[in-house]
């Protein structure tokens, strides 16, 4: 790096820590951390006075007091902690320099480029989660209710990951995933009448409850991000919404 006062440089810097932070915002990161890790990036990079303000739908930042302003849009998020964790860890590799601008820029470049868990392994995973959470909330060990809660979990998660795709409005997605698992669960019930509803869905819904997203709206306020707290927990509680909304459509109709 031949000038630390060439514009080009600071737009470099501004390109990586900008990344950075949205990758993170995407991952369910808290808004604190993303600004703590983009100031020690532009910290250890050699920048002047930079400045950050990270909210959940955007991130702005300052370089060289201010003269060098940028921001970038965060469109996605999701709880992808591994994200987090991934960015943070080059984050620290650079502090210590275990890598330079460059490889940095590379690296961070890749982890957003990284394909998330496949498909199969996500439904997997979302229908055992389902199944003991079940357990846990209902304090139930019926077997009966085990598989299905599994089932349906697996299906809704499945449902509202291919809905997403085809419309921007998350909220729309989750509100047609908990359509499915009422759905799913009367039809289980209906088949076999020692299956319970309530104890199925109950487990079943956990896939897709904003429990995370509750818990950083939290943080946040609590930190003193205000503009962040109020905005993820609005979306925490609309969310909760959708998913109750859903169901009582679908129970409602078929007489349950």
């Amino acid at each position: 790096m031949s000038d630390k006062h060439d514009g080009q440089f600071y737009q470099e810097i501004l390109d990586i820590c900008l990344t950075a932070g949205r990758l993170m915002i995407e991952g369910g990161s808290e808004m604190y951390r993303v600004e703590d890790t983009m100031l020690r990036i532009a910290r250890n990079a050699g920048a002047e006075d930079p400045r950050v303000f990270a909210t959940p739908t955007c991130v702005f930042m300052s370089l060289n007091h201010g003269n060098l302003s940028q921001m970038k849009q965060v469109r996605d998020r999701n709880i992808d902690l591994e994200l987090v964790d991934r960015v943070n860890a080059l984050s620290r590799q650079f502090a210590v320099k275990q890598i330079d601008l460059p490889q940095l820029k590379e690296k961070i470049a890749k982890v957003a480029d990284a394909p998330f868990f496949p498909m199969w392994m996500q439904i997997i995973g979302a229908a055992v989660l389902s199944a003991t959470l079940m357990v846990l909330f209902m304090d139930n060990y019926d077997w009966v209710d085990f598989p299905g809660a599994a089932i349906v979990g697996g299906l809704g998660f499945w449902a509202y990951c291919e809905f997403k795709k085809y419309t921007k409005v998350r909220f729309l997605s989750e509100l047609i995933a908990a359509m499915v698992m009422g759905f799913l669960a009367r039809g289980l019930n209906w088949l076999d009448s020692q299956m319970i509803v309530d104890n199925i869905l109950v487990g079943a819904l956990m896939t897709l409850v904003p429990g995370l997203a509750l818990t950083n709206a939290l943080r946040d306020l609590f930190m003193g991000d205000l503009l962040s707290g109020i905005v993820r927990m609005c979306e925490a509680v609309l969310s909760a919404l959708a998913l109750g909304g859903g169901v009582a459509i679908v129970l409602k109709f078929m007489g349950v």
